[in-house]
């Protein structure tokens, strides 16, 4: 499953998905993962939660960041969610590339059953129709 939550700077984003992380470790079967642009948040998450930090890892277009998540995924079998903060930030993109990242994080999703939560920095109605669906 993926969700992505789209709106404007400012507007409590990354404080929902830090709640959301948070709340979803306590019940996960598995491994969580929250992915952010750097460290700012790192402690305000349950020490349970992998953190990753991208200003340690750095990319520059999707393909990268895809290749970088199935590098997690290689590594960890029992991740049950991932969780990224900051879509654009951390994949140095824009919104125009996110169908293209979604498409590939869907067959990752169905595949090792791993549920996807982001947030981006745009208006909902920057985002193409295809991404419509996965808007919460």
């Amino acid at each position: 499953m993926i969700s992505i939550l789209a709106s404007s700077k400012g507007t409590g984003k990354t404080k929902k998905i830090i709640s959301l992380a948070n709340e979803e470790v306590k019940k996960a079967k598995g491994n969580v993962i929250f992915v952010d642009d750097d460290k700012r948040h790192m402690y305000d998450l349950k020490h349970d939660l992998r953190f990753i930090s991208m200003d340690e890892y750095p990319t520059s277009n999707v393909d990268e960041f895809f290749g970088f998540l199935c590098g997690i995924i290689s590594n960890d079998y029992d991740i049950d969610k991932i969780y990224i903060d900051g879509l654009l930030k951390v994949m140095d993109s824009n919104c125009n590339e996110i169908p293209k990242l979604v498409s590939k994080l869907e067959k990752l999703s169905d595949k090792y059953e791993i549920d996807f939560f982001m947030t981006i920095s745009c208006r909902k109605d920057q985002l193409s129709e295809d991404l419509h669906k996965y808007l919460v």
